[in-house]
């Protein structure tokens, strides 16, 4: 799973590397980002290539309670295709959310050992994420969860599962506009092959989420 990352880029940065025509409206930097908060997401509205704030944990429109987007941060990409919460906004809602890390916790018989995770060859990327409108009564929330694979070799030994991170020509045809069948997508997601990844520790003082300084991601000595 992914439960936290970070995006420490500056507003100018972003807008380069993901060609991004306006500003990013509030942008702010974070070294501890979790479910519940807004993160920064780029969609394609048939015209062009937009920036703005998703909430984090994914609120499918017919929910009767938006307390279910802490249930689901993060969607199963083997089986996102098949499952109600997710089969449409595979079709057609696509997003990808920005990151230039991630935590891992991993696990020994005592302790969890947080991990700061990012690659090797460039600073930012996206992850493969998925986004939802949920209105009740007069209240409009707009939501998101990234979408997750089996681990590659490399995270086997921190942790079983992964995010999906987009390789940078695969971007743009995860998110354009054209309506796309779940199997499609399902099919396009099993050809993503993870990038060259690296991790260092860091301390459990990012365990805790109101944490966000750059204490989070200096290396444990």
């Amino acid at each position: 799973m992914c439960g936290r990352y970070t995006l420490l880029a500056d507003e100018e940065e972003i807008v380069q590397a993901f060609g991004i025509q306006q500003s990013i409206d509030s942008y702010q930097m974070s070294y501890n980002i979790a479910p519940g908060q807004n993160v920064l997401a780029i969609i394609h509205d048939g015209r062009e290539k937009r920036a703005g704030y998703l909430r984090w944990g994914l609120v499918p429109s017919w929910a009767k309670d938006e307390k279910i987007g802490y249930k689901m941060i993060n969607a199963r990409s083997e089986t996102a295709h098949e499952k109600a919460s997710f089969k449409n906004l595979m079709s057609r809602k696509r997003c990808l959310i920005v990151a230039d890390s991630f935590y891992e916790w991993e696990k020994s018989e005592k302790t969890k050992q947080p991990k700061r995770i990012h690659l090797t060859d460039r600073k930012l990327f996206a992850f493969a994420g998925l986004w939802d409108k949920w209105q009740h009564d007069d209240k409009v929330l707009f939501t998101c969860t990234i979408l997750t694979k089996a681990a590659n070799a490399f995270m086997q030994d921190i942790h079983h599962r992964m995010p999906i991170i987009l390789p940078k020509e695969l971007e743009d045809s995860w998110i354009a506009p054209e309506k796309k069948q779940p199997s499609d997508v399902y099919r396009f997601l099993q050809t993503v092959e993870a990038e060259d990844l690296t991790a260092y520790n860091v301390a459990s003082y990012v365990n805790t989420a109101k944490n966000n300084d750059e204490t989070c991601i200096a290396p444990l000595i």
